[in-house]
Order: structure tokens, then sequence, then C-alpha cells
């Protein structure tokens, strides 16, 4: 725990990012082709966006058909539970001048994660998230606000940049420039889960 600070979860998160963006992207494009049918797509967003942090916490190889997992869909109330007792108390602390609603929502950000790898009911996740991001709220929020402020940065630039060399191309520089956005809205948030991934792993030590 005592290397958990800014700077560890911004390099952290860029690391396993680079390392999983082929996993996420491939998982991202069969959440997005299949997010259309019932039942089954409650299971692919709950892979998608709390399986495989889960999976990045722990290092360990993510699937390229990770979101179809059936133990997802097990869990599937529990998740829903948690997430609207999350949205519920981050709704009551915005109406106090919008801080309280954000100190909440760091503060039960990992209960979907312990309810899904952990088996947590939702209360008990909600209360052990507010118990291990105790103290370290600060440097959850720094943390993850510099990583974003300086993804949107570098995206910027190298869009700009990318945007020059094609825009001599005509349409198939446009057909570049869509394959260079793709790219990097995909690492974008790809960096950010990995980065949410290390905050759990650290503090589910």
């Amino acid at each position: 725990m005592e290397g958990f600070t800014i700077v560890s979860i911004i390099q952290v998160g860029i690391q396993r990012g680079l390392k999983n963006l082929v996993p996420v992207l491939v998982n991202t494009v069969l959440w997005i082709v299949t997010i259309w049918i019932p039942y089954l797509n409650v299971g692919t967003t709950i892979g998608l966006w709390t399986g495989v942090i889960t999976k990045m916490s722990r290092d360990e190889e993510i699937s390229m058909t990770e979101i179809f997992n059936p133990a997802y869909r097990k869990v599937m109330g529990e998740w829903i539970l948690v997430w609207g007792f999350m949205m519920a108390g981050v709704m009551v602390g915005t109406l106090f001048l919008y801080i309280p609603g954000i100190v909440i929502f760091i503060a039960w950000m990992l209960a979907p994660l312990l309810v899904v790898d952990k088996g947590e009911n939702p209360i008990e996740a909600i209360n052990k998230s507010n118990t291990m991001t105790y103290g370290k709220k600060w440097t959850i929020f720094l943390g993850m606000l510099v990583l974003e402020i300086a993804l949107i940065i570098a995206l910027l630039i190298v869009f700009w940049i990318f945007g020059k060399i094609f825009g001599f191309l005509g349409g198939f520089g446009t057909f570049l420039m869509i394959i260079i956005y793709i790219a990097g809205y995909a690492l974008f948030f790809t960096i950010l889960m990995a980065a949410y991934s290390y905050i759990y792993g650290e503090l589910a030590r």
C-alpha cells in the first residue's frame, strides 16, 4: 500500500492499458454488436465494465470473448442493485452542491467489482468499498483526473498531427482518420479501466 500514489495510478494504468488493448477492444466490439440482445446484454455489460477490470486487477489474461462468460449473468441482480444504490447515493449527495456526490461516488466506486469478484451482497460491497477507499480518496481523484487530462491532451495532439498528414489524401485520408479515432478512444478507455483495476487491486489486498 505504500506504493499507492497518484504517479503509480498513472504509470500502471498506462502499462496495463497498452498490454490489454487488443482483448479489451475485441470485447468492446462484441459488446456493441450484441447490445441489442435482451438478457445477454446485461451479462456482457457486466463482463466488459466489471469482469474485465477485475481480471486486469490480478494481471490475468483476458479472453477475447470474456464478456460472454455465463458467470456474469449469475450476478445480474446484485450488480444492478449495487449500481442502483450507488446512483441514488450520488444523486442525493449531488444535491448538496455536487462535491458530496463526487465523494460518495469515489467511496463506493469499488462496490460493483466486489459484487462480481468477491461475491459480496450490494450492501456489504458498498460498506467494504467505503472502508477500502477511506483516506485514499484524494489520491484516487487526482490520479484519475491527471490521467484523463494527460490522455485527452495526448490524443488531441495525435489527432491533429495525423489530421495534417492525412489531410492531403482525400477520402482515403478520412478513412484512415476514422481508424485513428477508434484506436485512440479505445486506448483512452482501456487505460482508464486499467487504472481503475490498479486501484481495486491495491485496495483489495
